[in-house]
């Protein structure tokens, strides 16, 4: 049985190699949720390695730490004119697709799984070594792709917003069915969703992305201890990832506030610590899928202009309450917390988040992995 405790199927041993970054301007994301589906697909026997850019803010220690072989590739500064986020490669399409077929050709991987909005059908056909598959993590439907399988997962995308940009042999796997989520999330659902019949606001997660590269998270403490009234009670927990600039900037905010307030970095157990929250203040990234997977209810931020679909997707199906960043959150918080402090409201938006993710989205894609394969 895997770590899910689903049966596995005996399968020939598969070779997998993802390309994805993590940096400061980037995130952490693409790296984290390749490192889901790495440490799920090494539960069913699928050995696993990594090729990551060395750019501020890498990932490289931790996906060591995790046991992965990775290569590193030098931050660069070179970039395709034609594409929206090359600047963020540190390397044209084909300079990057040559230094991977390079390390790939002599392990022959049986999948190639790339997370980057900076490569396309291009680099897709180039880093292609010999009878390997490829699959892209996309969020953005922008782009052409030259893959076998195509994953998004982000509620309100269709199979229409594809049309032209994939391969005809090309298998998409669209929606949060098929979101990334850590076994954990799974396993802790059913504990989560009772704890939520309370409909009480007691305990408040603050988690605004693992770099939070403009400090959003000290501006959202500052405007609730300016403007809000949450009772006397109530705690504020804040998470940050490991590489976020602004860590100590946020611990002296954090201090003046009129509520206690822990402030973590690089945690393990951020599932746990969304079961044991009220609700959350958060970015509307691929965390969105795990607040929804444990039916936390939210107050949403758009931080990046690719978040902004899923997060007006996820508020009108009632999952999440939006508030945008580049408004005055000294109007926006005050009523966002007045909403969320009624019993009635948090037990709605828990129902609706929890209806749309069930924590079995690396399952599904391991499955057409090795199926495909």
């Amino acid at each position: 049985m895997d770590v899910q405790g689903h049966v596995i199927k005996r399968t020939t041993r598969m070779k997998i190699a993802f390309r994805a970054d993590a940096s400061l301007r980037i995130g952490t994301g693409h790296v984290m949720r390749c490192l889901t589906l790495a440490r799920a697909l090494r539960s069913r026997g699928h050995e696993c390695l990594f090729i990551s850019r060395a750019h501020p803010g890498n990932l490289l220690a931790m996906i060591r730490a995790e046991g992965f072989a990775v290569y590193s590739l030098p931050s660069g500064s070179g970039a395709d004119s034609d594409l929206a986020h090359s600047e963020w490669l540190g390397a044209s399409q084909w300079e990057d697709a040559q230094a991977c077929c390079a390390l790939l050709a002599p392990w022959c991987p049986d999948w190639l799984v790339v997370d980057h909005y900076a490569l396309d059908y291009r680099w897709e056909r180039s880093a292609r070594v010999a009878n390997c598959r490829v699959m892209v993590l996309d969020d953005l439907a922008d782009r052409r792709h030259d893959a076998d399988l195509l994953i998004d997962q982000n509620l309100g995308r269709s199979l229409l917003d594809y049309t032209g940009l994939l391969p005809d042999h090309c298998e998409p796997l669209i929606g949060p069915r098929y979101a990334l989520l850590r076994p954990e999330f799974a396993e802790l659902r059913d504990i989560a969703l009772t704890r939520r019949r309370k409909g009480q606001l007691q305990h408040v997660l603050v988690a605004l992305g693992g770099v939070d590269e403009h400090n959003h998270t000290s501006l959202v403490l500052q405007a609730l201890d300016d403007h809000c009234n949450l009772p006397a009670t109530t705690r504020l927990t804040v998470v940050l990832g490991q590489t976020a600039p602004h860590l100590a900037r946020v611990a002296e905010v954090a201090k003046r506030l009129r509520w206690p307030v822990s402030v973590f970095s690089g945690v393990r157990d951020m599932a746990q610590r969304m079961v044991d929250a009220d609700l959350a203040i958060g970015a509307a990234g691929g965390t969105s899928w795990e607040r929804c997977c444990l039916g936390l209810p939210t107050v949403l931020m758009v931080l990046a202009e690719n978040q902004r679909a899923p997060a007006l997707a996820l508020a009108n199906s009632g999952a999440a309450l939006l508030v945008e960043p580049s408004s005055s959150l000294a109007h926006q918080l005050p009523s966002a917390m007045e909403t969320m402090s009624q019993a009635t409201r948090l037990r709605q938006f828990s129902s609706a988040a929890s209806s749309m993710v069930d924590g079995a989205g690396c399952r599904r894609i391991m499955e057409a992995m090795e199926h495909l394969r």
